[in-house]
Parts: C-alpha cells; structure tokens; sequence
C-alpha cells in the first residue's frame, strides 16, 4: 500500500518510516512480534473489531455504543509501556483504550488480572472485553484477544473482521498526516499515556466464583508449591488455594518475563522446577503438588510428586512428574460429572478408552474457538454438563455445572484455575496422591514438543505435500482390503479416485516414520488440524504449525511416556530429525 502520486505525499501512510507488518489471527486472538505491533497497527485492527461487535445483535454477542467495555493485561511488558529494546514498540494497552474510546465505548481497566478473570467479569455483565497478551509465545511477541459479549470470538467472526480491518486501515492511512493521531513510527504522537484506574472487581469476582464453588471442602494437609515465575495470575493462585485451605509455598517469582508453554515442559524448565521443589522441601517438609499457569494464567501447569519413587541425581526432594493438560482434563470432567465433552484432535486418546468415552464429541480443530464452537453443537443436542479442553491445558465449560448444591456459571474461555482445584480437590474426593490419582487413568501417554523459528510457509508446505487433495477429507483408515475416507462427521466418501494416492502418502511418511525408528505400519491419518498418523502398534505421531509463531509442532501418543517421549525427541532433533527430514523433502 505504498503511495504511487504526489498527491498521496501528505497522507500518513506516504510518512510512515517502516514498512508496516499485518497483524493477522493466530490460533486464539491477534499476535506478533513486538517490534512490528506499532500502536498505529494494533489500533487498526482494535479499532475494526469493536465496529465488527457493535454491529452484531445482542444474541450474538453484539456490544451497544456507550457502553462499558472491559480490558486486562498480562505481564509482559510491551502490554503497558514501551520498549526501548524493540524499537521503542509497546503500550499496546494505551492504543486499545483509544480504539475503544474512538469507538464510542467507556474503557474499563480490570488491571493485571488472568483472562478468564476478564472473560468472567465481563460475560457475566454483558459486555465485550480485550485482553492484551501474548500467551505462552516468546518473550519478543505479544498482541491481543478480543471476546464479545457472550464470549470468544469464533473462526466464523475472523473474515467479516478482516474485511472490516482493511476499511479501517484505508480509512486511517489516507488521512492528512497533520490531522493523524500517529507519528512517523507508527507510534501516538501525543506519546507514553497513562492508562484508566484500575477496577479491581474483576480479580475480586474471579476469586469468589472458586472460594463459593468449593466453599464447603477443604484442601487442608496439602502442601503445595504455586510455582509464580511471571504469571499475571500469581498471586490470585496463592489467595484461592489459601482460602480453600491448603499450605501454599510460592517460589520462582520473577519480574523478568519468563515464556511458559504448558504444552511444551522441556527438561530445562522441569529441572527448574525440580530445583524449586528441593528446596521448598527442605525447608518446608514434603510436598503434595506443584502448580502453576502459562503467562494469561489461563492454562495450568500440574505437577505431582511421587514420594516413593527414584529421585533424581542430586534431588533432595521426590521426583516431580508433570501431566499434560489432556489427561488433567480428564480428571477435572470425571470430577465435574461431565455428560459432553469437546477435545481438539491433538488431545491423548484416553479419553476414548476411559469412562468419558460415551460423553466424547466430535474430535475439533486446535484452538479454543473450535472447542467452544464445539460445545455450543453439545448444548443444541440438549447436553447439560458439558465442557471442554485443549492439550495445553486449558479447561472451557460451556454450560452451567452444578455439584455438591454449588452451581459454577458456564466460562466458554480457557480457564487454568478450575482444572488445577478440580486436579486437587479430586485427589483429596479419593484420598490418594496426585500420581496415583493419574495412574488411573487409561495407560496412554502423551508429549509435544516443537521447533522454533521454523517458517510458516515450510510448515504448511509439509502439511500439504501429505494431504489429500479434497479437503473434504479429514480421516483415512488404511485397511487389508482396501481405503476408507470419512468426512468430519465421520461419514464415508467415495474412494476409488483417491485410494491410490492416499496410499502413495502413506508410503512416502513411512520413509521418515521408519521401522528402525520403531514405527510399524500406517493404520489411519487424520487431517482435522494438521498431519495426524496413527500407527498399528498404537503410536501416534501428529505433525502441526503453531497458530501463533513460526513454530512446527509434534505431538505423540504411546503406551508408554518413555515412548511418548522418544517419538518427539525424534521429531525435534537436530540436525536431521524427523521435522528436518519433511523440511527438506518439502525444500529440496
């Protein structure tokens, strides 16, 4: 969009001085590198999206001109100052309270507070509501999360949005530059702004939805270690568990931004964490659990403590032991009295082996808003406990759940801080530890890992060079007899014209999922979201872009974590692992 007249000289597109970067949808809400979130670029799109809420009915979540309009922010520092090591980038905060403003909106700060904080407080009053985070994503990136008055926003929302961006983003770029609320840098030239007080009813409110919900059991004799690092919902995680009862030791708090993936605990962090566990027992005595969150405090990070097995060299206290969010899953449903639950298809198939196998719905797409998409479709069947999760962790409940008398409003955003009390108030139920709690469960176990910097384009290149080319087609079970194709309703389509090429893609993943590797022969693959093979020994190997980075993900599954865990190994080494390997098949 660079200006071709010399009529277009004084407009302030034509003064810009860098070439502006889109800011584009990810996997959940808008996210990029901070050095291209300009204000100018995160007011655009902010702008355009509470125009797109504004002309939505009140049933769809529609927000109403003059109203309140809610917005919280996570740690990272970009969130609500500049930057001086990213170009002077930042004080995303300030440009959306001006969009929300220019809006015609009344901005209302809820402070640093978890997103399903912000998400409760605001659905529960009708209102929409941003949250200016990044996530788990690398410390360099951050961006935002719109949500409308019902909840999140759906895939569906994502292309009237985008086309309403590019209006705005006309609209903004063809003004005077003298009559522009931006400068050459894309920047506020009235510069660093201070943001609305702080309401705090919001981190008051969240609070209580757990303190009431639980109000009645006790977590008292459990001591737990709430592993801070840069969580915004730190301290909010402490107060609940401490109201609830339990012993709580916080440690590792830092004020340095620190990326956790809760999908991806790599044994750098989980020594960490080990090392955190030590010392807390030493001083303190030893420890039932070790919880944390991602960065939004809206993925949980659950790990127990295995007090009668092998320590580790050097380890003063019991090993710890994480769980994927998958199987915490799992265990918060079971607690809940779930009767639909709604899993992306990246989730530990355990779920179709356990109790939960008759509530399972139809396997989605990665990302928060295929999950609530899906549990909206539970609700029409006339479910009514109904929820959901990602791999990741975070747990959604897209109804209301009643249990003990207590009544928990439906929350259809991910949440860390249910599944972590579910997690505990589930071993205490049963009277067991939290490792036997989750040696119940089906013997499947689950791991990802990733490769980072890996180039969008590339990642779905892979993706493409082993799919089929109907789109229509989301499974293909290999059989003795002959090709099966089913849709995403799992309804069979006619083979003949493709059986021979998916087998063809079938052999051709079997020259870098080799037998040497362990791998046996292709019983089906799934193209949900990404590349999903399973194999007849009952490996799973699930090749995926990030929705979010220039990241390709591998998620396994196996009948033992040993395996789980060799499978991704072999997928993320370098230089020439199994994700190197599609590289270059793709590159050559």
């Amino acid at each position: 969009m660079k200006p071709t007249d010399a009529a277009d000289t004084g407009s302030l597109r034509a003064r810009l001085a860098y070439e502006p970067q889109v800011l584009k949808f990810g996997t959940s809400g808008r996210r990029g590198e901070v050095v291209h979130l300009t204000q100018l670029e995160i007011y655009i799109n902010a702008l355009a999206e509470l125009e797109y809420l504004q002309s939505l009915s009140c049933t769809d979540g529609g927000i109403v001109r003059g109203d309140e309009f809610f917005f919280a922010c996570d740690l990272r520092p970009s969130s609500t100052r500049y930057v001086p090591e990213e170009k002077g980038r930042g004080e995303i905060a300030q440009a959306i309270v001006r969009a929300i403003r220019d809006a015609d909106m009344k901005p209302v700060n809820l402070g640093l507070i978890p997103t399903p904080a912000l998400m409760c407080h605001a659905v529960g009053r009708g209102k929409g509501s941003m949250m200016i985070t990044g996530s788990h994503i690398p410390f360099e990136r951050n961006g935002y999360k719109t949500n409308t008055a019902r909840g999140e926003l759906l895939k569906k929302d994502e292309a009237p949005i985008n086309a309403r961006v590019e209006r705005v983003r006309e609209r903004l770029y063809k003004q005077p530059f003298a009559e522009s609320l931006f400068n050459e840098q894309g920047l506020f030239k009235s510069g660093s702004q201070p943001l609305p007080p702080e309401d705090v009813s919001g981190r008051a409110g969240y609070i209580r939805r757990y303190t009431e919900f639980f109000a009645g059991r006790s977590l008292k004799g459990k001591r737990l270690l709430a592993y801070q690092h840069s969580a915004v919902g730190r301290d909010m995680l402490v107060e609940i568990l401490q109201q609830l009862g339990a012993e709580v030791i916080p440690a590792g708090r830092s004020e340095t931004f620190v990326p956790i993936d809760t999908e991806n605990i790599d044994e750098e962090q989980l020594a960490k964490i080990q090392a955190l566990a030590d010392e807390t027992a030493a001083k303190h005595g030893p420890l039932d659990a070790v919880v944390s969150t991602d960065g939004d405090s809206d993925r949980p990070l659950i790990l127990g403590v295995e007090q009668g097995g092998a320590r580790p060299p050097g380890a003063l206290s019991a090993r710890v032991k994480f769980f994927g969010g998958d199987l915490v899953g799992m265990i918060v449903a079971e607690f809940l009295g779930a009767d639909a639950v709604v899993v992306p298809i990246s989730c530990n198939d355990a779920i179709d082996r356990g109790p939960l196998k008759g509530a399972c719905e139809p396997k989605t797409r990665i990302g928060s808003p295929f999950v609530v998409a899906g549990m909206e479709k539970a609700r029409a069947k006339g479910r009514k406990a109904v929820c959901g999760w990602e791999a990741n962790g975070g747990f959604l409940t897209g109804s209301d759940i009643e249990r003990g008398g207590k009544k928990l409003t439906a929350l259809p955003t991910r949440d860390a801080m249910l599944p972590i009390l579910g997690a505990l108030f589930s071993m205490v139920e049963k009277d067991v530890a939290m490792t036997a709690l989750f040696e119940r469960l089906p013997k499947r176990f689950s791991r990802a890992a990733l490769l980072k910097k890996f180039p969008r384009p590339t990642s779905l290149r892979i993706v493409e060079r082993f799919s089929p080319v109907d789109g229509k087609i989301k499974e293909v079970v290999f059989r003795k007899d002959g090709v099966t194709l089913l849709d995403e309703d799992r309804r069979e389509l006619p083979a003949a014209a493709l059986a021979q090429a998916m087998l063809g893609i079938a052999e051709t993943l079997g020259r870098f999922f080799t037998p040497a590797a362990g791998f046996s022969g292709i019983a089906r693959i799934n193209y949900t979201d990404g590349v999903r093979i399973y194999f007849s020994n009952g490996d799973v190997a699930h090749v995926r872009p990030s929705g979010n980075a220039d990241e390709l993900r591998i998620y396994a599954v196996a009948d033992t974590q040993a395996r789980a865990d060799a499978i991704t190994k072999m997928g993320v080494a370098e230089p020439d692992g199994i994700l190197r390997q599609l590289e270059k098949a793709v590159t050559a």
